[in-house]
């Protein structure tokens, strides 16, 4: 049913938006407009998209007292999804069907995960609304019950709330959109640094300990709930490689120093702590760009680190990886007078 309504939409948005052209015979280079020679912008085309993707949630618990670590992973989904963007406005519909995700045994996880990053051109923005139900160890064989090779956890419940803002240096020769939207191209190696804010908070639930064994803690140190809250400032650097003209690659990573308060929950041990915090927020990007259509491969991982609380340093990974293919075309003057009149924020936002 789900992909049926992914279908009628996208059919919907192209017979109502879109002027196609009576002939085929323009085959011009896209209007496009340089800015200082490191960048082009493409202001009248639309970037079509198909894209796969996946993101995930993962829980990592490390008992320093004990030596011992937990890795907690979601069974998420791998998703064959189509989008497009025009300007600042991205919109993505994805769907993980049953082809692209066989069933080896990992459980079921209940997931609703919402991040949204958003690449202005002088900041970036990064909002995270992630509520997951079931996980499963890796690795698990240890603990895993006889004839299973997975230790699985359907009771954990994960909930992470959190945003970060940053402002780019450089904003003049160094284009977030070309690695991630594709409205825009990279054609001369450029770089920025990062600063701003990020902030986080959540929870971890479980209906027994949160570690899999007594072996790894003792009795006398099993939690079942984490709360945690976190705030501070961040910096950092983004570069981005051009070589044979249209291939590209791009990294970015900042360090956010973080006043941090983890509160431990359970039958055995009640305990809360502030600690300064350093998180790791990263994105990669590699591919191929030139006027018209764009082939890359991209990744998205923000490392939140919970303040250590009696000799526990757990923490949270959540990411987004994807392989995108883009085409961009003149969606027609029809769609572009619709657009600029429901546009309130371009002015804002640009």
């Amino acid at each position: 049913m789900i992909k049926y309504l992914i279908g009628f939409v996208f059919l919907w948005f192209l017979f109502f938006f879109f002027d196609f052209p009576a002939s085929a015979q323009d085959e011009s280079l896209p209007e496009k407009d340089s800015v200082n020679g490191y960048f082009i912008t493409y202001p009248k085309l639309l970037g079509s998209r198909l894209y796969m993707s996946r993101k995930y949630t993962a829980l990592e618990m490390e008992d320093k007292i004990g030596g011992e670590k937990a890795l907690f992973w979601p069974n998420t989904t791998h998703n064959l999804g189509i989008g497009a963007t025009y300007d600042f406005f991205t919109l993505n519909l994805a769907y993980g069907f049953g082809f692209m995700n066989r069933d080896i045994g990992l459980g079921n996880t209940r997931y609703l995960d919402l991040q949204a990053h958003i690449y202005p051109k002088k900041y970036v923005i990064d909002l995270f609304a992630q509520f997951y139900r079931g996980y499963h160890l890796l690795p698990s064989r240890k603990f895993a019950p006889e004839g299973s090779e997975f230790f699985l956890r359907p009771d954990i419940r994960v909930i992470k709330l959190g945003a970060s803002f940053q402002f780019l240096s450089n904003p003049e020769q160094f284009s977030y959109r070309a690695a991630f939207q594709q409205n825009e191209r990279q054609i001369k190696s450029a770089g920025t640094f990062l600063y701003g804010m990020e902030w986080y908070a959540g929870s971890v639930r479980g209906d027994s300990t949160l570690l899999p064994s007594r072996d790894l803690t003792g009795a006398e140190r099993e939690f079942q709930y984490i709360n945690f809250f976190e705030i501070g400032p961040s910096g950092g650097a983004a570069y981005t490689l051009v070589f044979k003209k249209y291939f590209f690659i791009t990294v970015s990573a900042s360090a956010n120093l973080s006043v941090g308060y983890t509160a431990l929950d359970g039958d055995a041990l009640r305990n809360s702590s502030w600690r300064f915090n350093p998180n790791f927020f990263g994105r990669a990007f590699v591919g191929y760009n030139n006027d018209k259509w764009s082939i890359n491969a991209n990744i998205v991982h923000n490392n939140i680190r919970l303040a250590e609380n009696s000799g526990f340093q757990n923490s949270l990974m959540t990411g987004n990886y994807r392989i995108n293919f883009i085409y961009r075309f003149d969606p027609g003057p029809k769609f572009r007078r619709q657009f600029d009149k429901y546009n309130p924020l371009n002015l804002l936002i640009n």
